[in-house]
């Protein structure tokens, strides 16, 4: 989770304003016993409007919390910020973002989600009844030895029969340092690769209230080893 980048921007174009609760059931445990201790339920709360004070672009507030510490308490929480701006005719907006959070181990010890910084542009557009968004920007990662990396996002969305059936998703790539200036990496040289991403299907139920699945893929974020780790969920979503 540590870099996750969200599919909101598309979840609510037709939308100018919208808030949404999401619920999730993660079954991680029961996939990959080995890396994963324990499946877990993760809530959400999104803040999305499309044209913000100035009229220039589109504001998101995502807060995410991870309910995997003991007995089911709050084990890690996240938060992002983005803003797209443009003051041109082209339809290529200026892109900023932030992310951080914290966290905390099985053994009852603290962690930081390291903060990021990131500018650049992003490129919204439809076809053929989708709405996508390709983003590119240069980040900034906070570690103990810093990392300056470029990332690209692509996000999509879809509805069918009225939008009573809805996918989406983003797909992130990026690079960062290999040594992050910790214990655990102070011996690593060079840089990794990196990928997130979270395709999403629901199915409205009844007004705001609909029921889905989100499929979190990670690769070199949970595990150093190449391997690209896919975790489903059960979830619900309440727009209003």
């Amino acid at each position: 989770m540590k870099f996750l980048v969200f599919s909101a921007f598309l979840t609510f174009s037709l939308s100018g304003l919208s808030q949404n609760l999401h619920l999730h059931y993660d079954f991680r445990h029961a996939i990959d016993p080995k890396l994963n201790s324990k499946n877990f339920p993760t809530f959400s709360f999104e803040y999305f409007k499309n044209v913000d004070t100035l009229s220039t672009g589109s504001f998101l507030l995502k807060l995410q919390s991870d309910l995997k510490g003991k007995n089911n308490n709050m084990g890690q929480v996240f938060i992002q910020v983005s803003q797209s701006l443009r003051f041109w005719e082209p339809k290529v907006y200026l892109s900023l973002n932030y992310s951080g959070g914290l966290g905390v181990t099985p053994t009852s010890s603290g962690f930081y989600i390291s903060n990021s910084y990131g500018a650049g542009v992003s490129f919204p557009f439809q076809w053929k009844g989708a709405w996508f968004s390709a983003n590119l920007i240069f980040r900034y990662n906070a570690f103990e030895e810093p990392s300056y990396d470029p990332q690209l996002t692509f996000y999509y969305g879809k509805g069918f029969s009225d939008y009573k059936v809805f996918t989406s998703g983003s797909f992130v790539f990026w690079t960062e340092n290999r040594n992050q200036g910790n214990d655990y990496t102070k011996n690593l040289s060079g840089k990794k690769f990196a990928f997130f991403g979270d395709p999403q299907l629901w199915i409205r139920v009844k007004k705001g209230f609909s029921v889905g699945s989100r499929i979190n893929i990670y690769y070199h974020l949970l595990s150093e080893d190449d391997q690209i780790q896919l975790y489903p969920t059960l979830g619900t979503k309440f727009q209003f």
